[in-house]
């Protein structure tokens, strides 16, 4: 189950089984008739731990198993045969038999390990668009704090040096240190806002186009600018938490996210197939939102039913009442 290639390998044990396998197929073809039925088997079990075994000698594995299974079928029927010849007219069958078992069982493997290797690269995909986020807000705050605390670091330190000899030039050089530290503290707000508050519009441009490069269909069903703007970033950060969710915590294949809006109540729901059994932690994620949204009267309620996930949010335009 870990992909084509990567189980354990015992030879000493799988060629054991093997010559036991074809030592029983041996036997039923020279005392049963019906043929062609038991180099079957044994052909299913030879793609087994071919498809299993390394990679450099599998083909030659493959038509090492198909010529040796069907010359036991051929020289185990010989003695039932009237003629020899007929012996090699019952080996060809078995050739193509073989063959065609290794083949279909060797393509189903192969087949899955297909699938391993796709859902390892939507786990990095998804793993990178949470990288790529984390990653901006990182430059823009190095962008903002870089300047403020380069400037303040050279300020204070001619502040040092001017005491004692000017005390008036020191003075202000410390006022100006601290005008721009306080300028520093309210840039790192604006951008710490803004990323914490970006609304549901842009929240939901983001998700899609995440999910979508994961792999997960995304339908959008209500128009997020009918949300008031006061409720727009309790929102976007219900969308944005969801969206994480559903790329850590699921193999979603498809994800609906539905707005509502009835007068002066609002919701959002988020709904995504196939998620991962739960673990019994709720997560640090969710019972934030629950704060954020129990801060304006408003819930979060996750839920899953059969093989959805919902993640629902609501709450009332402040001022408003139902």
């Amino acid at each position: 189950m870990r992909g084509l290639g990567q189980g354990t390998s015992r030879p000493l044990l799988h060629g054991a089984i093997f010559a036991l396998a074809l030592a029983a197929m041996a036997y039923a073809l020279s005392h049963d008739g019906s043929g062609l039925i038991w180099s079957v088997l044994v052909s299913g079990l030879a793609a087994a731990h071919i498809a299993a075994g390394p990679h450099r000698f599998r083909w030659q594995l493959a038509v090492a198993a198909t010529l040796l299974i069907s010359t036991v079928a051929g020289l185990a029927a010989l003695p039932r045969m009237p003629h020899p010849m007929l012996a090699v007219v019952t080996a060809v069958p078995a050739v193509v038999t073989v063959a065609a078992v290794i083949s279909l069982v060797f393509a189903a493997v192969w087949f899955w390990d297909i699938v391993l290797e796709l859902d390892r690269a939507r786990a990095v995909s998804a793993e990178l668009a949470v990288a790529k986020e984390r990653l901006r807000f990182a430059a823009d705050l190095h962008d903002i704090q870089g300047h403020h605390l380069q400037a303040i670091a050279l300020k204070a330190e001619l502040a040092e040096r001017l005491v004692g000899a000017d005390d008036d030039r020191a003075r202000a050089q410390a006022a100006e240190v601290a005008e721009l530290a306080r300028t520093a503290l309210k840039d790192t707000r604006e951008v710490v806002q803004g990323y914490r508050r970006s609304n549901l519009i842009t929240e939901l441009d983001n998700a899609r186009e995440i999910l979508e490069a994961a792999g997960v269909r995304t339908a959008v069903r209500g128009d997020a600018a009918m949300v008031p703007p006061p409720l727009q970033p309790l929102f976007g950060a219900l969308v944005r938490e969801g969206t994480t969710n559903i790329l850590r915590h699921s193999r979603a294949e498809n994800c609906e996210l539905i707005i509502a809006v009835d007068g002066p109540r609002t919701q959002v729901v988020l709904c995504n197939d196939r998620p991962n059994p739960p673990n019994g932690d709720a997560g640090s994620g969710i019972d934030g939102l629950r704060q954020r949204f129990g801060t304006l009267g408003g819930r979060v309620d996750a839920n899953r039913v059969a093989d959805r996930f919902e993640l629902r949010g609501s709450a009332d335009e402040p001022g408003r009442t139902s």
